[in-house]
């Protein structure tokens, strides 16, 4: 009654199946692979001391200069630098809340040897369009301490991408939105500082990109399950084509049916 599986339609669809197979559920263990990734970087986040304890790097052993590109492992470093704050082209970043209080950043570029930093200084509530009085940055060569972050991108929080903001205000803080209202080359990312001077706070630093268990973390989980489900379902089938065959070929045999056509 089975000997349908020897032909070559069937060798076909064996074929397909033990293809198949193999390749969901390599693709639900890789999945699974990156859950476990985030899950241990999670890990290794809580266990890390404190940025204020961690010893601090000079900001050009990650970043060279304004060229190189920032790291997924130099975000959230604790980095010094040494340079001159630019006051002339000090902006405000809107909208951006801390503590459940509305306000906004204030980042000062820090121009360096090898190119300008954009520090944020820290957070004021209040309006940015109407900021009020704002300590002024240190004049002369000065050393900063601070957090290393990545570029914000459309979508992360706070973030105003859709422009139109008045002169002196920046939406979204990155080297690409820099550039475009500063006359010097900028580094990939920006420092948070570890101590701000009063009214400002300082701001707290976020994880790193791609990191911890945040949504994309939990989608990698989702993605597993679901490549699973299709190895199971690819067997299912299979089974359930193999029973289907066989009734036809058993209602041929017991002359109920003449043609295949008909089942």
């Amino acid at each position: 009654m089975y000997r349908f599986l020897l032909t070559p339609r069937w060798l076909g669809i064996h074929l397909f199946v033990l293809l198949a197979i193999p390749f969901c559920v390599f693709m639900g263990t890789w999945q699974l692979s990156r859950f476990d990734a985030r899950v241990a970087q999670q890990h290794a986040a809580e266990q890390a001391p404190k940025p204020s304890a961690a010893d601090a790097v000079p900001l050009h052993e990650l970043l060279p200069n304004a060229k190189a590109q920032l790291t997924q492992a130099a975000a959230g470093r604790e980095v010094t630098v040494t340079g001159r704050y630019d006051s002339a082209h000090q902006l405000l970043v809107p909208g951006r809340t801390l503590d459940g209080r509305q306000g906004f950043y204030v980042l000062t570029p820090l121009r360096t040897d090898g190119g300008a930093l954009a520090v944020v200084r820290g957070w004021l509530p209040g309006n940015a369009s109407a900021p009020g009085a704002i300590p002024p940055a240190p004049g002369g060569q000065t050393t900063v301490r601070g957090t290393l972050q990545a570029s914000e991108g459309v979508g992360d929080t706070g973030v105003n991408a859709s422009g139109g903001l008045p002169a002196g205000q920046l939406g979204m803080i990155s080297s690409a939105s820099l550039v475009n209202v500063v006359p010097y080359p900028v580094y990939d990312g920006w420092v948070t500082l570890a101590h701000s001077q009063a009214p400002m706070r300082p701001v707290p630093p976020a994880a790193a990109p791609n990191t911890g268990l945040d949504m994309r973390a939990f989608q990698n989980l989702g993605y597993t399950g679901e490549w699973f489900v299709f190895a199971g379902f690819v067997v299912f089938i299979w089974i359930r084509l193999v029973r289907r065959e066989a009734e036809v070929q058993r209602d041929l045999a017991l002359g109920l049916i003449t043609d295949p056509a008909d089942a």
